[in-house]
């Protein structure tokens, strides 16, 4: 993964391009600001030739390519390396971030991480034994860290191969065997490479404590230093056509992979990424590769997109786009033995429960330890995924997002006129009311259990399903709606339905439509789920809610203030009130979030909406907001 300056989000875009479409604003976030090029006249002729010839031709197969991605839905991301045997530990003092940035993080010379790693030898990895925890836990494809920025080969690669297995006390093949094992079980097999950064070349982007380069911590020649500095470029192509794209090319020869994943285009200008793009598509046209390789801020040229990293929400995108998410258990993708932040199972089935209702993947990272096994945490939380997955599987593989309203008690994913209905938040009364629900309902049935619920019923506002038929799973019980026939997606779907026994109904600023000039999204990380770039009192968000039943609702804000000095007057408009609030300029910056409560509200039954405006804005924008929450006693 890579060094966080400053994340913007996930997915991509107020709408995201799928191959041929252009969309502006499709490569926000995917970690850094930067991490798309900007197209010079270098790399404007480079588009050109792409366009005109090998990309272009790339695409005809592209719905063929991604169809055994997109269905595979649930992968294992596995981040491997020398750096693993170390724990984010090295010679007594703690790395910083992420784990598999150790070599960065310490400055640890050339030299002496080669020789670290004669001393690895996992004497307990078995392949096997990954790939099975994988499959158990319903996971349909594999991808590990074939290099990574420290730019040791993690198999015997001719070129580069004294920094390559080939010099470590383990004299194995681990992409080999795990190459074998995933086609063994069914699973795709893919790799991780870092073609941009690379800590080990010398005439590589990233390394400037054993080197001048360009692309580290010191930012020597700027971000952009292909432009500022184009005398240095030439080095950096070296590093391309000598290591870079042979080892692709090897990699793909050797193995066979299904996907490639890449990372940190930013360390490269766009022309160097296409080049390496077109190689990969020479070696094999049919390799699925990620959207972290090659684009500009107007299109992506791979065949799918990414999320930003760790993301906890995802704002929509456009109906049909192919994106990824890739969480991992904790807050580091390498083996940290310090960071013992794991989440519980339930956030993983239930993110990827999200994910599949808007119709993305999850690819759930794993960092094993230097010995070649699995940390405990990891196991629990893929044994707890596994048992779940036993019983609810056919919800979250290849399944489609539904055309209903947002529900304040889960998400929905459908296939043809089925309907799984993810029960998160148990409503607290008699029933569970799937608003917008009239269709005619064949049966209804719990999918753990294969029960059948009776006493449903259906109005003009939905379906109300009994709740005393229906078990409560921690993580999320999955009930089945069979539909007497198939349900077409309404011309607008951005209506979310309240509910007062549902003990928080959120509406999230991803979920608003923005008016005035556009905003843009956070990461989706964890209460970086905001819009910013509220810069004056035209711009606005509204929601449209539908109400089950009229009640009391107390009524609050949640917003991140991050920069000092911003701040202002707002007023949330909601069933015909209006709330006035002020956040103080003065106030204390944090990248925590903060909670204002407002008040009380009557909201009758029915349609309504939601306005939050600006009255007047200290500092360039308004505080970054992330949702406004109703809550019935």
């Amino acid at each position: 993964m890579i060094k966080i300056r400053y994340c913007l989000i996930l997915m991509l875009s107020t709408a995201v391009t799928m191959v041929m479409g252009q969309v502006q604003n499709v490569n926000k976030g995917n970690e850094a600001a930067d991490m798309f090029n900007d197209p010079s006249t270098r790399d404007r002729n480079a588009i050109s030739a792409a366009e005109a010839g090998w990309w272009k031709e790339s695409v005809v197969g592209q719905e063929q390519r991604i169809k055994k991605w997109k269905e595979a839905s649930f992968g294992m991301f596995v981040h491997w390396g020398i750096y693993s045997q170390y724990g984010n530990i090295w010679k007594g003092k703690k790395g910083g971030g992420y784990a598999e940035h150790l070599m960065r993080v310490m400055q640890i010379p050339r030299q002496e991480y080669l020789e670290s790693a004669t001393r690895f030898n996992p004497e307990k990895f078995n392949a096997e034994e990954w790939v099975i925890l994988a499959k158990n836990a319903g996971m349909k494809y594999f991808i590990i860290t074939a290099k990574h920025h420290d730019g040791f080969a993690m198999y015997p690669s001719q070129y580069a191969s004294a920094y390559s297995t080939k010099s470590t006390a383990f004299k194995r093949d681990p992409m080999a065997e795990l190459a074998k094992a995933c086609h063994k079980h069914g699973l795709l097999f893919g790799f991780y490479y870092s073609h941009a950064f690379d800590w080990e070349d010398p005439n590589a982007p990233g390394n400037d404590w054993d080197y001048r380069n360009p692309g580290g911590d010191k930012l020597l020649g700027g971000a952009n230093w292909f432009d500022n500095h184009p005398e240095w470029l030439p080095k950096a192509k070296r590093y391309v056509d000598e290591k870079a794209i042979p080892q692709i090319q090897e990699l793909i020869h050797k193995y066979q992979p299904d996907l490639l994943w890449f990372d940190t285009p930013h360390k490269l200008p766009l022309s160097e990424n296409l080049r390496i793009l077109k190689a990969i598509r020479d070696a094999d046209p049919r390799i699925v590769v990620n959207g972290r390789l090659a684009r500009t801020e107007g299109r992506n040229y791979g065949d799918y997109l990414n999320t930003a990293d760790r993301p906890e929400e995802f704002y929509p995108v456009s109906n049909g786009a192919y994106w990824e998410a890739i969480p991992t258990t904790n807050d580091s993708y390498g083996y940290s033995s310090t960071d013992m932040t794991h989440k519980p199972t339930a956030h993983f089935i239930q993110l990827l429960a999200k994910a599949k209702a808007m119709g993305g993947n999850i690819l759930l990272n794993i960092g094993p330890k230097g010995d070649g096994s699995f940390d405990e945490p990891d196991v629990t939380i893929l044994e707890g995924i596994a048992a779940w997955m036993a019983k609810n599987k056919e919800s979250v593989i290849d399944v489609e997002p539904s055309p209903l309203p947002r529900q304040q008690w889960g998400v929905i994913t459908k296939r043809k006129n089925i309907l799984y209905l993810h029960v998160f938040n148990r409503p607290k009364g008699e029933q569970l009311t799937v608003g917008g629900l009239t269709a005619g309902v064949r049966s209804i049935s719990l999918l753990s259990s294969k029960k059948s619920i009776k006493g449903y019923n259906s109005d003009a506002v939905g379906l109300h399903i009994p709740l005393d038929q229906i078990a409560a799973d921690a993580a999320d019980e999955v009930i089945v709606v069979q539909l007497k026939q198939d349900i077409a997606a309404p011309e607008s779907n951005d209506l979310i339905y309240v509910d007062a026994q549902v003990t928080e109904n959120r509406l999230l600023s991803f979920y608003a439509k923005q008016y005035g000039d556009p905003m843009k999204f956070g990461d989706g990380k964890r209460d970086r789920y905001y819009v910013s770039g509220w810069k004056n009192r035209n711009q606005y968000l509204g929601w449209n809610i539908n109400v089950l039943e009229p009640a009391r609702f107390n009524v609050s804000v949640r917003y991140v203030k991050d920069v000092g000095n911003t701040g202002g007057d707002m007023v949330l408009k909601i069933g015909g009130k209006a709330f006035d609030f002020s956040i103080d300029p003065s106030s204390p910056t944090s990248g925590r979030g903060n909670s204002i409560r407002l008040g009380q509200i009557d909201l009758p039954l029915g349609k309504q909406s939601v306005e939050l405006l600006a009255k007047n804005i200290v500092g360039g924008e308004a505080v970054k907001f992330l949702e406004v929450v109703l809550t019935h006693d």
